[in-house]
């Protein structure tokens, strides 16, 4: 069980600090490829496993990346005693399932975003983790990015006064055909749960959890949302547009603006290089990466927060604490009430507020 400071009972800890993190990988797509890329670059981290619904896709990938077991179901990654913390990286709507198959066997879990297909399904996950005691994190990746953490912390410490607004947007330009994922339902497709969940997170990450939802959206014949706009607002009196699409390019920018000033941040907002700091009265300071943060794209600080959170014994990173990946879905949620999207199997009266139990 988990004790009362969010600290896993028994296995990782401070004395574990002098081994490697022993790594499994559950799918094979082009995120788990990412990942596993700037995993073995690490010196403190070393993939042991990776496993895929066939053994031919697990033989291929631990070919490429040097991963000594390969397996072709992912029960038999999660059974796999040598493996310290999981990374699922199947398409969102098979995130309930695998990891929730590698937290019953005993395994820690970093599941990748959309964290799962609603909130009920994240709820699950958490109650699960929590009962076992061992370690859960959304893969967030914006969350653990020094650039992004020193963005939080400026506006944490007033930089720009009281927030007023921030504006997020995610689009792609496709086209996406009919059968690609993001327009299958089976899938959790669309552009909300894919590329919308940027955005959102960015609106928590600086005010927290809504009080208030309007979304409209367009869709496609298959159903889900092509293109889904959303305004969030506070009772504070903040507010929050954000836009995700799958049939339009977007700047993919975000700006937080402030009572004081206002901090824009170019292209790719969620992997930055670099911010534009304006506070009132004073002329514009760019904010740029340390060389020493690694590439722009680096999944590398997720990974070290997971691995830091381990051998500290902590059950959940304050990074991206269990709570706030809880709202986002909450608020995912709602969105998704308000435009009308559901998938296979979630109950047409669902109510994305309701209370969170475990199954």
């Amino acid at each position: 069980m988990r004790n009362a400071v969010g600290h896993m009972s028994e296995g990782w800890g401070p004395g574990m600090a002098e081994r490697s993190v022993r790594w499994g990988i559950l799918a094979t797509g082009g995120i788990a490829a990412s990942f596993t890329a700037d995993l073995v670059d690490l010196p403190d981290a070393e993939v042991v496993a990776v496993a895929s619904r066939t053994p031919d896709a697990a033989k291929a990938f631990a070919e490429r990346f040097g991963i000594p077991r390969a397996y072709g179901e992912w029960a038999a990654l999660a059974r796999d005693e040598d493996v310290d913390v999981v990374y699922v990286a199947t398409p969102h709507s098979a995130h309930r399932a695998a990891a929730g198959l590698c937290l019953a066997a005993g395994r820690n879990v970093l599941c990748e975003k959309a964290f799962t297909l609603n909130a009920r399904e994240a709820g699950e996950l958490v109650a699960l983790a929590r009962e076992r005691g061992s370690f859960l994190m959304e893969a967030m990746w914006m969350y653990c990015n020094p650039l992004i953490r020193r963005l939080k912390a400026l506006v944490d410490d007033g930089a720009i006064g009281e927030v007023r607004h921030v504006q997020a947007d995610f689009g792609l330009s496709g086209p996406f055909p009919p059968s690609h994922r993001l327009r299958d339902p089976a899938q959790g497709g669309g552009a909300l749960l894919d590329l919308g969940v940027y955005p959102v997170s960015f609106a928590h990450l600086l005010l927290g959890e809504p009080s208030d939802i309007t979304a409209r959206a367009v869709h496609s014949e298959e159903s889900v949302d092509l293109q889904t706009g959303a305004l969030l607002s506070w009772e504070s009196g903040a507010l929050a547009s954000v836009h995700c699409s799958i049939v339009g390019g977007t700047p993919v920018s975000a700006s937080v603006t402030g009572s004081q000033g206002r901090i824009d941040v170019p292209h790719g907002f969620f992997f930055p290089d670099r911010f534009v700091l304006h506070r009132d009265g004073r002329d514009p300071e760019e904010v740029t990466a340390d060389p020493a943060d690694g590439p722009r794209g680096s999944l590398k600080h997720e990974a070290r927060e997971v691995m830091r959170a381990l051998r500290a014994g902590e059950a959940e990173s304050p990074l991206v604490p269990l709570d706030g990946t809880l709202a986002v879905m909450r608020t995912l949620d709602a969105i998704r009430d308000r435009i009308g999207v559901r998938y296979p199997g979630e109950a047409p009266d669902e109510d994305p507020t309701a209370q969170l139990t475990p199954a």
